[in-house]
Protein backbone atom coordinates (compact mmCIF):
# COMPACT_ATOMS: atom_id res chain seq x y z
CA UNK A 1 0.00 0.00 0.00
CA UNK A 2 1.31 3.44 -0.99
CA UNK A 3 1.68 5.84 1.93
CA UNK A 4 0.49 9.37 1.13
CA UNK A 5 0.30 12.72 2.90
CA UNK A 6 -2.98 14.43 3.77
CA UNK A 7 -3.32 15.68 0.19
CA UNK A 8 -2.84 12.25 -1.37
CA UNK A 9 0.75 12.86 -2.50
CA UNK A 10 3.02 9.81 -2.32
CA UNK A 11 5.58 9.55 0.48
CA UNK A 12 8.16 7.12 -0.83
CA UNK A 13 9.83 4.97 1.80
CA UNK A 14 7.48 5.95 4.62
CA UNK A 15 5.78 3.68 7.11
CA UNK A 16 2.43 4.57 8.65
CA UNK A 17 3.99 5.73 11.92
CA UNK A 18 6.90 7.53 10.22
CA UNK A 19 4.30 9.36 8.15
CA UNK A 20 2.76 10.70 11.36
CA UNK A 21 6.14 11.98 12.58
CA UNK A 22 6.70 13.66 9.21
CA UNK A 23 3.26 15.28 9.18
CA UNK A 24 3.85 16.49 12.72
CA UNK A 25 7.13 18.09 11.64
CA UNK A 26 5.49 19.71 8.61
CA UNK A 27 2.67 21.07 10.77
CA UNK A 28 5.20 22.44 13.26
CA UNK A 29 7.03 24.20 10.44
CA UNK A 30 3.77 25.61 9.08
CA UNK A 31 2.98 27.06 12.51
CA UNK A 32 6.61 27.83 13.50
CA UNK A 33 6.17 25.93 16.75
CA UNK A 34 7.66 22.97 18.58
CA UNK A 35 10.60 20.93 17.32
CA UNK A 36 10.16 20.01 13.66
CA UNK A 37 13.74 18.73 13.44
CA UNK A 38 13.05 16.32 16.29
CA UNK A 39 9.86 15.13 14.61
CA UNK A 40 11.52 14.51 11.26
CA UNK A 41 14.51 12.82 12.92
CA UNK A 42 12.08 10.34 14.45
CA UNK A 43 10.66 9.64 11.02
CA UNK A 44 14.13 9.07 9.55
CA UNK A 45 15.20 6.86 12.45
CA UNK A 46 12.19 4.64 11.88
CA UNK A 47 12.44 4.52 8.08
CA UNK A 48 15.85 5.70 6.75
CA UNK A 49 14.57 5.45 3.17
CA UNK A 50 11.80 8.02 3.74
CA UNK A 51 12.55 10.48 0.95
CA UNK A 52 10.48 13.48 2.03
CA UNK A 53 11.65 13.22 5.64
CA UNK A 54 15.22 13.83 4.49
CA UNK A 55 14.00 16.65 2.26
CA UNK A 56 12.06 18.34 5.06
CA UNK A 57 15.08 18.16 7.36
CA UNK A 58 17.27 19.59 4.62
CA UNK A 59 14.92 22.54 4.15
CA UNK A 60 14.79 23.20 7.89
CA UNK A 61 18.56 23.60 8.00
CA UNK A 62 19.01 25.15 4.57
CA UNK A 63 16.53 27.94 5.34
CA UNK A 64 18.14 28.86 8.66
CA UNK A 65 20.73 31.25 7.08
CA UNK A 66 23.36 29.74 9.41
CA UNK A 67 26.60 28.79 7.66
CA UNK A 68 27.11 25.68 9.81
CA UNK A 69 23.60 24.46 9.04
CA UNK A 70 24.36 24.23 5.33
CA UNK A 71 26.53 21.17 5.98
CA UNK A 72 23.46 19.39 7.38
CA UNK A 73 21.40 20.48 4.36
CA UNK A 74 24.06 19.04 2.05
CA UNK A 75 24.16 15.81 4.05
CA UNK A 76 20.38 15.46 3.74
CA UNK A 77 20.67 15.98 0.00
CA UNK A 78 23.39 13.35 -0.30
CA UNK A 79 21.36 10.90 1.77
CA UNK A 80 18.30 11.21 -0.45
CA UNK A 81 20.02 11.16 -3.86
CA UNK A 82 20.24 7.35 -4.20
CA UNK A 83 16.69 6.76 -2.95
CA UNK A 84 13.88 5.84 -5.31
CA UNK A 85 11.56 8.81 -5.81
CA UNK A 86 8.47 9.97 -7.65
CA UNK A 87 8.76 12.81 -10.16
CA UNK A 88 7.47 15.22 -7.53
CA UNK A 89 9.98 14.03 -4.97
CA UNK A 90 12.78 14.29 -7.53
CA UNK A 91 11.86 17.96 -7.87
CA UNK A 92 12.22 18.43 -4.13
CA UNK A 93 15.60 16.68 -4.16
CA UNK A 94 16.80 18.99 -6.94
CA UNK A 95 15.52 22.09 -5.12
CA UNK A 96 17.23 21.02 -1.90
CA UNK A 97 20.48 20.48 -3.78
CA UNK A 98 20.37 23.99 -5.19
CA UNK A 99 19.52 25.47 -1.80
CA UNK A 100 22.33 23.57 -0.08
CA UNK A 101 24.82 25.06 -2.54
CA UNK A 102 23.53 28.60 -2.11
CA UNK A 103 21.63 28.72 -5.40
CA UNK A 104 18.53 30.30 -3.89
CA UNK A 105 16.99 31.48 -7.16
CA UNK A 106 17.36 28.12 -8.87
CA UNK A 107 15.78 26.37 -5.88
CA UNK A 108 12.92 28.85 -6.10
CA UNK A 109 12.43 28.11 -9.80
CA UNK A 110 12.29 24.33 -9.27
CA UNK A 111 9.77 24.70 -6.45
CA UNK A 112 7.72 27.07 -8.59
CA UNK A 113 7.38 24.40 -11.27
CA UNK A 114 6.50 21.82 -8.61
CA UNK A 115 3.66 23.83 -7.16
CA UNK A 116 2.23 24.66 -10.57
CA UNK A 117 1.93 20.90 -11.20
CA UNK A 118 1.13 19.98 -7.58
CA UNK A 119 -0.68 22.93 -5.96
CA UNK A 120 -1.46 20.84 -2.88
CA UNK A 121 2.22 20.21 -2.15
CA UNK A 122 2.26 22.06 1.17
CA UNK A 123 5.99 21.64 1.76
CA UNK A 124 6.90 22.95 -1.69
CA UNK A 125 4.73 26.02 -1.05
CA UNK A 126 6.23 26.53 2.40
CA UNK A 127 9.85 26.17 1.32
CA UNK A 128 9.33 28.28 -1.78
CA UNK A 129 7.65 31.03 0.22
CA UNK A 130 10.55 31.16 2.66
CA UNK A 131 13.02 31.35 -0.21
CA UNK A 132 11.00 34.23 -1.68
CA UNK A 133 11.33 35.98 1.68
CA UNK A 134 15.08 35.43 1.95
CA UNK A 135 15.58 36.68 -1.60
CA UNK A 136 13.21 39.62 -1.21
CA UNK A 137 10.98 38.50 -4.09
CA UNK A 138 7.73 40.25 -3.18
CA UNK A 139 5.85 39.29 -6.31
CA UNK A 140 6.55 35.59 -5.86
CA UNK A 141 5.66 35.83 -2.17
CA UNK A 142 2.20 36.68 -3.41
CA UNK A 143 1.93 34.78 -6.69
CA UNK A 144 3.46 31.44 -5.69
CA UNK A 145 0.66 31.02 -3.16
CA UNK A 146 -1.99 32.74 -5.27
CA UNK A 147 -1.54 30.21 -8.06
CA UNK A 148 -2.17 27.33 -5.67
CA UNK A 149 -4.95 28.97 -3.68
CA UNK A 150 -7.89 27.74 -5.83
CA UNK A 151 -6.93 24.13 -5.01
CA UNK A 152 -7.29 24.73 -1.26
CA UNK A 153 -10.26 25.19 1.03
CA UNK A 154 -10.64 25.91 4.72
CA UNK A 155 -11.40 22.31 5.63
CA UNK A 156 -8.02 20.98 4.45
CA UNK A 157 -5.25 20.31 6.99
CA UNK A 158 -2.72 23.13 6.88
CA UNK A 159 -4.96 25.57 5.02
CA UNK A 160 -4.20 28.16 7.69
CA UNK A 161 -0.59 28.22 6.46
CA UNK A 162 -1.69 28.85 2.88
CA UNK A 163 -3.83 31.76 4.05
CA UNK A 164 -1.01 33.10 6.24
CA UNK A 165 1.52 32.97 3.42
CA UNK A 166 -0.94 34.60 1.05
CA UNK A 167 -1.44 37.35 3.63
CA UNK A 168 2.28 38.09 3.79
CA UNK A 169 2.65 38.06 0.02
CA UNK A 170 -0.23 40.48 -0.41
CA UNK A 171 1.21 42.76 2.28
CA UNK A 172 4.64 42.88 0.64
CA UNK A 173 2.88 43.88 -2.60
CA UNK A 174 0.98 46.66 -0.84
CA UNK A 175 -2.44 45.01 -0.94
CA UNK A 176 -3.05 45.70 2.73
CA UNK A 177 -6.81 45.20 3.01
CA UNK A 178 -6.81 41.72 1.50
CA UNK A 179 -3.60 40.84 3.33
CA UNK A 180 -5.24 41.55 6.65
CA UNK A 181 -8.33 39.55 5.68
CA UNK A 182 -6.26 36.49 4.80
CA UNK A 183 -4.11 36.84 7.92
CA UNK A 184 -7.08 37.09 10.24
CA UNK A 185 -8.72 34.13 8.51
CA UNK A 186 -5.56 32.08 9.08
CA UNK A 187 -5.52 32.90 12.79
CA UNK A 188 -9.17 31.95 13.07
CA UNK A 189 -8.26 28.54 11.67
CA UNK A 190 -5.06 28.17 13.70
CA UNK A 191 -4.26 30.68 16.49
CA UNK A 192 -0.71 29.33 16.76
CA UNK A 193 0.24 30.23 13.19
CA UNK A 194 3.07 32.63 13.96
CA UNK A 195 3.60 33.54 10.29
CA UNK A 196 -0.02 34.64 9.85
CA UNK A 197 0.21 36.61 13.10
CA UNK A 198 3.28 38.39 11.80
CA UNK A 199 1.70 39.03 8.38
CA UNK A 200 -1.08 41.10 9.97
CA UNK A 201 1.50 42.88 12.12
CA UNK A 202 3.30 43.82 8.90
CA UNK A 203 0.11 45.32 7.52
CA UNK A 204 -0.34 47.47 10.60
CA UNK A 205 3.33 48.48 10.58
CA UNK A 206 3.16 49.64 6.98
CA UNK A 207 -0.08 51.53 7.64
CA UNK A 208 1.31 53.13 10.83
CA UNK A 209 -1.53 51.64 12.87
CA UNK A 210 0.58 51.38 15.99
CA UNK A 211 -2.21 51.09 18.55
CA UNK A 212 -4.03 48.53 16.40
CA UNK A 213 -0.80 46.61 16.11
CA UNK A 214 -0.18 46.56 19.84
CA UNK A 215 -3.75 45.37 20.43
CA UNK A 216 -3.40 42.70 17.73
CA UNK A 217 -0.26 41.26 19.29
CA UNK A 218 -1.63 41.26 22.83
CA UNK A 219 -4.97 39.70 21.81
CA UNK A 220 -3.30 36.44 20.72
CA UNK A 221 -0.10 36.46 22.76
CA UNK A 222 -0.55 32.88 23.95
CA UNK A 223 -0.94 31.75 20.34
CA UNK A 224 2.25 33.26 18.93
CA UNK A 225 4.54 32.83 21.94
CA UNK A 226 3.94 29.27 23.14
CA UNK A 227 6.79 27.03 21.98
CA UNK A 228 7.24 29.26 18.93
CA UNK A 229 10.58 29.66 17.19
CA UNK A 230 9.20 32.77 15.48
CA UNK A 231 8.28 34.48 18.71
CA UNK A 232 11.40 36.69 18.88
CA UNK A 233 10.51 38.15 15.50
CA UNK A 234 6.93 38.73 16.60
CA UNK A 235 8.13 40.39 19.80
CA UNK A 236 10.26 42.57 17.52
CA UNK A 237 7.11 43.62 15.68
CA UNK A 238 5.52 44.63 18.96
CA UNK A 239 8.66 46.62 19.80
CA UNK A 240 8.43 48.42 16.43
CA UNK A 241 4.96 49.69 17.24
CA UNK A 242 6.19 51.14 20.52
CA UNK A 243 9.30 52.56 18.82
CA UNK A 244 7.27 54.50 16.28
CA UNK A 245 5.20 55.94 19.13
CA UNK A 246 8.37 57.08 20.88
CA UNK A 247 7.80 54.72 23.82
CA UNK A 248 11.47 54.05 24.42
CA UNK A 249 11.13 52.48 27.87
CA UNK A 250 8.75 49.88 26.50
CA UNK A 251 11.10 49.11 23.60
CA UNK A 252 14.04 48.63 25.96
CA UNK A 253 11.93 46.47 28.25
CA UNK A 254 11.01 44.22 25.32
CA UNK A 255 14.62 44.04 24.21
CA UNK A 256 15.83 43.07 27.69
CA UNK A 257 13.05 40.52 28.02
CA UNK A 258 11.63 38.40 25.20
CA UNK A 259 13.68 39.79 22.32
CA UNK A 260 17.20 39.34 23.63
CA UNK A 261 16.99 38.51 27.32
CA UNK A 262 18.18 34.96 26.60
CA UNK A 263 21.00 36.26 24.36
CA UNK A 264 20.33 33.94 21.45
CA UNK A 265 23.17 33.03 19.12
CA UNK A 266 20.85 32.36 16.17
CA UNK A 267 21.33 34.85 13.35
CA UNK A 268 17.61 35.33 12.73
CA UNK A 269 17.10 36.36 16.36
CA UNK A 270 20.20 38.53 16.48
CA UNK A 271 19.06 40.35 13.34
CA UNK A 272 15.99 41.50 15.26
CA UNK A 273 18.07 42.50 18.27
CA UNK A 274 20.47 44.55 16.14
CA UNK A 275 17.59 46.18 14.31
CA UNK A 276 16.01 47.38 17.54
CA UNK A 277 19.18 48.80 19.07
CA UNK A 278 20.22 50.49 15.82
CA UNK A 279 16.86 52.23 15.51
CA UNK A 280 17.18 53.47 19.08
CA UNK A 281 20.70 54.74 18.46
CA UNK A 282 19.54 56.55 15.33
CA UNK A 283 17.20 58.44 17.64
CA UNK A 284 20.05 59.35 19.97
CA UNK A 285 18.97 56.90 22.69
CA UNK A 286 21.69 55.62 25.03
CA UNK A 287 21.29 51.84 25.11
CA UNK A 288 24.00 51.32 27.70
CA UNK A 289 26.07 48.17 27.40
CA UNK A 290 23.48 46.23 25.43
CA UNK A 291 25.57 46.30 22.27
CA UNK A 292 28.45 44.46 23.93
CA UNK A 293 26.64 41.18 24.60
CA UNK A 294 25.02 41.19 21.17
CA UNK A 295 28.27 41.97 19.36
CA UNK A 296 30.03 39.18 21.25
CA UNK A 297 27.52 36.69 19.84
CA UNK A 298 27.83 38.13 16.34
CA UNK A 299 31.64 38.02 16.40
CA UNK A 300 32.03 34.28 15.60
CA UNK A 301 29.83 34.84 12.54
CA UNK A 302 31.89 37.71 11.13
CA UNK A 303 33.64 35.29 8.79
CA UNK A 304 30.49 33.40 7.76
CA UNK A 305 29.97 35.20 4.46
CA UNK A 306 26.88 33.22 3.48
CA UNK A 307 24.00 35.71 3.75
CA UNK A 308 24.50 39.42 3.24
CA UNK A 309 21.37 40.48 5.12
CA UNK A 310 22.87 39.01 8.29
CA UNK A 311 26.18 40.77 7.62
CA UNK A 312 24.58 44.21 7.67
CA UNK A 313 23.01 43.54 11.05
CA UNK A 314 26.23 42.11 12.45
CA UNK A 315 28.00 45.31 11.46
CA UNK A 316 25.41 47.35 13.39
CA UNK A 317 26.41 45.46 16.52
CA UNK A 318 30.14 45.83 15.89
CA UNK A 319 29.71 49.56 15.34
CA UNK A 320 27.52 49.90 18.42
CA UNK A 321 30.03 48.03 20.58
CA UNK A 322 33.05 49.75 19.04
CA UNK A 323 34.64 46.48 17.88
CA UNK A 324 37.10 47.06 15.04
CA UNK A 325 38.51 43.55 14.59
CA UNK A 326 35.28 41.68 13.75
CA UNK A 327 34.13 44.63 11.63
CA UNK A 328 37.31 44.32 9.58
CA UNK A 329 36.90 40.55 9.29
CA UNK A 330 33.32 40.99 8.14
CA UNK A 331 34.27 43.40 5.36
CA UNK A 332 37.13 41.17 4.21
CA UNK A 333 34.79 38.17 4.16
CA UNK A 334 32.26 40.11 2.11
CA UNK A 335 34.93 40.91 -0.47
CA UNK A 336 35.66 37.19 -0.75
CA UNK A 337 31.95 36.36 -0.84
CA UNK A 338 31.46 38.61 -3.85
CA UNK A 339 33.81 36.32 -5.81
CA UNK A 340 31.92 33.13 -4.96
CA UNK A 341 29.75 31.13 -7.36
CA UNK A 342 26.47 31.42 -5.47
CA UNK A 343 23.58 33.84 -5.16
CA UNK A 344 24.96 35.47 -2.03
CA UNK A 345 27.71 36.94 -4.21
CA UNK A 346 25.07 39.10 -5.89
CA UNK A 347 23.21 39.73 -2.61
CA UNK A 348 26.46 41.09 -1.19
CA UNK A 349 27.66 42.98 -4.26
CA UNK A 350 24.36 44.68 -5.09
CA UNK A 351 23.19 45.59 -1.59
CA UNK A 352 24.90 43.93 1.36
CA UNK A 353 28.39 45.35 0.99
CA UNK A 354 27.37 49.00 0.45
CA UNK A 355 24.85 48.80 3.32
CA UNK A 356 27.46 47.27 5.64
CA UNK A 357 29.99 49.94 4.68
CA UNK A 358 27.33 52.59 5.27
CA UNK A 359 26.60 51.33 8.76
CA UNK A 360 30.30 51.52 9.57
CA UNK A 361 30.56 55.01 8.11
CA UNK A 362 27.57 56.15 10.17
CA UNK A 363 29.19 54.82 13.34
CA UNK A 364 32.34 56.77 12.52
CA UNK A 365 30.34 59.97 12.11
CA UNK A 366 30.97 60.08 8.37
CA UNK A 367 27.40 60.96 7.47
CA UNK A 368 28.16 62.24 3.99
CA UNK A 369 29.68 58.86 3.09
CA UNK A 370 26.69 57.08 4.61
CA UNK A 371 24.37 59.06 2.35
CA UNK A 372 26.57 58.41 -0.69
CA UNK A 373 26.48 54.67 -0.10
CA UNK A 374 22.81 54.29 0.74
CA UNK A 375 21.08 56.47 -1.83
CA UNK A 376 21.89 54.33 -4.89
CA UNK A 377 20.84 51.01 -3.37
CA UNK A 378 17.40 51.86 -1.97
CA UNK A 379 15.63 50.90 -5.18
CA UNK A 380 17.30 47.48 -5.27
CA UNK A 381 17.54 46.79 -1.54
CA UNK A 382 15.02 43.96 -1.81
CA UNK A 383 17.69 41.93 -3.61
CA UNK A 384 19.37 40.96 -0.35
CA UNK A 385 16.21 39.72 1.28
CA UNK A 386 14.02 40.63 4.21
CA UNK A 387 10.73 42.49 4.30
CA UNK A 388 9.78 46.10 3.74
CA UNK A 389 9.58 46.56 7.52
CA UNK A 390 13.07 45.11 8.03
CA UNK A 391 14.65 47.06 5.17
CA UNK A 392 13.12 50.27 6.50
CA UNK A 393 16.25 50.56 8.63
CA UNK A 394 18.07 51.58 5.44
CA UNK A 395 15.73 54.54 4.93
CA UNK A 396 15.86 55.46 8.60
CA UNK A 397 19.66 55.48 8.53
CA UNK A 398 19.71 57.52 5.32
CA UNK A 399 17.34 60.14 6.72
CA UNK A 400 19.22 60.40 10.00
CA UNK A 401 22.57 60.66 8.22
CA UNK A 402 21.19 63.41 5.97
CA UNK A 403 19.90 65.36 8.96
CA UNK A 404 23.18 65.01 10.83
CA UNK A 405 25.14 66.00 7.74
CA UNK A 406 23.14 69.23 7.57
CA UNK A 407 21.94 68.63 4.01
CA UNK A 408 18.73 70.63 4.28
CA UNK A 409 17.50 70.15 0.72
CA UNK A 410 17.90 66.38 0.72
CA UNK A 411 16.49 66.15 4.25
CA UNK A 412 13.33 67.97 3.20
CA UNK A 413 12.99 65.73 0.16
CA UNK A 414 13.46 62.49 2.08
CA UNK A 415 11.18 63.47 4.94
CA UNK A 416 8.46 64.60 2.52
CA UNK A 417 8.76 61.21 0.84
CA UNK A 418 8.36 59.42 4.15
CA UNK A 419 5.46 61.60 5.26
CA UNK A 420 3.64 60.68 2.06
CA UNK A 421 4.30 56.97 2.54
CA UNK A 422 3.51 56.96 6.27
CA UNK A 423 1.38 60.03 7.00
CA UNK A 424 0.04 58.67 10.30
CA UNK A 425 3.47 57.90 11.74
CA UNK A 426 4.64 60.06 14.67
CA UNK A 427 8.19 59.34 13.52
CA UNK A 428 7.43 60.86 10.12
CA UNK A 429 6.19 64.00 11.85
CA UNK A 430 9.36 64.19 13.94
CA UNK A 431 11.59 63.79 10.90
CA UNK A 432 9.69 66.51 9.03
CA UNK A 433 9.98 68.91 11.97
CA UNK A 434 13.73 68.35 12.16
CA UNK A 435 14.16 68.85 8.41
CA UNK A 436 12.23 72.12 8.51
CA UNK A 437 14.31 73.34 11.47
CA UNK A 438 17.47 72.43 9.60
CA UNK A 439 16.43 74.56 6.66
CA UNK A 440 15.85 77.63 8.85
CA UNK A 441 19.24 77.49 10.63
Amino acid sequence: MTITDTSGLALTGASASAREHYLCGLSELQRFVGDPVGSVDRAIAETPGFVMAHVLKGYLFGLSTEREAMAVARACHEAVLPLATTTREQGHVAALGHLAEGRWHEASRVLEELTIEFPLDALALQAGHQIDFFTGNARMLRDRIGRALPAWDRTMPGCHAIFGMQAFGLEEMGDYQRAEQFGRAAIELEPRDGWAQHAVAHVMEMQSRQRDGIAWMHANKEGWTRESFLQVHNWWHLALFHYDLGEVDEVLSLFDGPVYGKRSTLSLNMVDASAILWRLCLGGIDVGDRWAALAANWAPKAAAGNYAFNDAHAMMAFVGAGLEAPAKTLLETQREAMQADDDNAAFTRDVGHPVTLAMKAFGEGNYKETVRLLRPIRAVAHRFGGSHAQRDVIDLTLIEATLRDGNAQLARALTAERALARPESPLSTLFTRRAVALGTN
